[in-house]
């Protein structure tokens, strides 16, 4: 009994004695950084539409005379006038003035031409901004007037010369006719024969 007790005491022993086991240091492994939701971005703001570029009051004038001329072109004498007196006073606004202008062209009758002449005149004098956009189109109107004036006045000179030497051609023919008559009625007459004036002459004595 006292040896079964001392050799359970030498084992008790024998294993205090024993070293201990290695500490296994347990390394804690970080865990992931976590993903953070971005912050929601406002909604972008609709773009604003694309405006298109207004056009130069001058362009704008242009083609709004192209379109009035296209519709009077062909419009008769009688419907050019009823399209004036529709104007009125061409002197109202410079938009008048063109159109009158352009009417007078139109009408084919002698002095129009000139009438439309000193109507643009003043307004491609002024200097206001109303009468800027109209200018161009009022410079071109004058510089074709001015021209067909001229083509005008030469045909006109060139007729009056032809009727000058028309004239004087009718007075030669008149001048060769007379004296074609007086060259007929003198070999007409017999022979010998005298006027009886020259025969009462001779016959008077002295």
């Amino acid at each position: 009994m006292i040896r079964r007790s001392c050799v359970l005491l030498s084992c008790l022993l024998m294993a205090a004695c024993a070293a201990p086991p290695p500490v296994q240091h347990i390394v804690s492994t970080p865990a992931p950084p976590q993903m953070t939701a971005a912050p929601a971005l406002p909604p972008a703001a609709p773009l604003p539409a694309a405006q298109a570029p207004s056009s130069p009051p001058a362009d704008v004038a242009m083609r709004e005379m192209l379109a009035f001329h296209d519709q009077v072109r062909q419009l008769s004498p009688l419907e050019v006038g009823k399209e004036l007196a529709r104007l009125g006073d061409p002197q109202a606004n410079p938009q008048a003035t063109v159109q009158t202008a352009l009417l007078l062209g139109l009408t084919r009758s002698n002095g129009d031409v000139g009438r439309a002449l000193a109507l643009l005149d003043p307004l491609l004098r002024s200097t206001s901004p109303e009468a800027a956009p109209w200018q161009p189109f009022g410079r071109l109107l004058a510089t074709r007037y001015a021209e067909q004036r001229r083509v005008e006045e030469q045909l006109e000179r060139q007729n009056q010369q032809t009727r000058d030497n028309q004239r004087k051609l009718d007075q030669l023919n008149e001048k060769l006719e007379a004296l074609k008559a007086i060259e007929h009625s003198i070999t007409a007459r017999p022979a010998g024969s005298t006027p009886p004036s020259t025969a009462g002459a001779k016959g008077t004595p002295p």
